[in-house]
């Protein structure tokens, strides 16, 4: 008795101490940072929105996906960051226990959403870079996005239907995830957790990995192309063939192209990898779940996957040319910061340059 006594006691002081609500300060500080979350991804997103929109130019395929990642950050913004906020100011769940279904459906919807874009793009990069061939267009970007909002819809659906039950009398203040005992709660979490990042987070990944290979071995195919001919020139006493600079410019382009893409894919990483490791621990180690560390690492892990929706927009800014002088054009003309002069560069097809042999270095 004495031994059920003690672990009674001592299941109801974790309960007690994970309850016990955030310090004020910190709860004002994360309030204030979710509020400029909400804030950056919720107009720097709908720019990118507008611009698609508004002009029949930047329709392409890529900036399709990029427009449909940008809806997704964008409710995001507007649907589950506010409540979140709400919940850590005030220490407690205060809509609901269907309402926390609801917006755990939500939530996941998006997320998957956004995973799946990224991935699409993934691939479409690696089949321009590495397979040299490029097959993705608007029709069938548009397929393709239809076809992931589908998808998702479904894998998150399930979760409406979970035990999750936010604010129990001696437990945590929040709608947050928690321990599931079940079989079929269990594998549905690890779905969940491969859907929204093992799975994409692996394909992503070695996609990059070859696309990398790939731009290294044609920059070295480009130079052991051009050092040859200038050797030849010198041992016959002939003047050497004038380089064409056409190369070194696509593949510029190009590859800064790719970059942004992969400053994307590691944001994604690094803001997602927390939540989805916490929720397979929570999932299904009891003892993790019932410590007083658990509630603040879920706020810490739920508010860094929110922000990615404000990390992409400043990628966007800080990569995208067209996309700071379509910012500019919100901006009133006495706020606006002189340009600095600059050359620009021809845009070329997206697999053109990535195709090189021995007797040419340029397509």
């Amino acid at each position: 008795p004495s031994l059920v006594h003690y672990t009674r006691s001592r299941i109801c002081g974790l309960l007690y101490t994970a309850s016990t609500p955030l310090p004020v300060a910190l709860r004002v500080a994360l309030c204030a940072v979710m509020v400029v979350i909400i804030t950056v991804g919720f107009l720097g997103n709908a720019v990118v929105c507008l611009i698609v929109y508004q002009k029949a130019a930047m329709r392409s395929a890529i900036n399709l996906l990029l427009a449909t990642l940008a809806f997704t950050d964008i409710m995001l913004s507007l649907f589950c960051m506010p409540v979140t906020a709400v919940t850590v100011v005030a220490g407690d769940w205060r809509f609901g226990p269907e309402f926390c279904r609801v917006t755990a459906m939500l939530y996941w919807l998006f997320v998957l959403e956004g995973v799946a874009i990224l991935l699409i793009i993934s691939v479409d990069r690696f089949l321009i870079i590495v397979q040299r061939q490029d097959k993705l267009t608007p029709g069938r970007a548009r397929l393709l996005i239809s076809a992931s909002w589908l998808l998702s819809f479904c894998l998150a659906l399930p979760s409406t239907a979970g035990r999750r039950t936010p604010g129990s009398p001696g437990h945590r203040p929040g709608c947050v995830l928690g321990y599931v005992e079940s079989l079929p709660e269990r594998g549905y979490t690890v779905l969940l957790a491969a859907a929204a990042f093992l799975v994409p987070m692996a394909v992503m990944l070695f996609a990059y990995l070859r696309i990398l290979n790939a731009v290294r071995r044609n920059a070295m195919r480009v130079r052991n192309h051009a050092c040859p001919a200038a050797g030849l020139a010198g041992k016959t006493g002939l003047s050497a063939p004038r380089r064409l600079p056409q190369p070194s410019v696509d593949v510029s382009f190009k590859t800064r192209a790719f970059t942004t893409i992969l400053i994307l894919f590691l944001g994604f990483s690094a803001c997602c990898l927390p939540h989805t490791v916490l929720g397979l621990l929570a999932a299904f180690s009891r003892r993790f779940y019932l410590s007083p560390q658990f509630y603040p690492a879920a706020v810490g892990a739920l508010w860094l996957s929110y922000l990615k929706a404000a990390f992409n927009p400043v990628i966007y800014c800080w990569r995208i040319r067209k996309f700071r002088e379509a910012c500019e054009e919100f901006v009133p003309g006495h706020c606006r910061l002189p340009r600095l002069p600059g050359r620009g560069r021809r845009r070329v097809r997206p697999c053109s340059i990535y195709v090189c042999t021995e007797t040419q270095s340029a397509m």
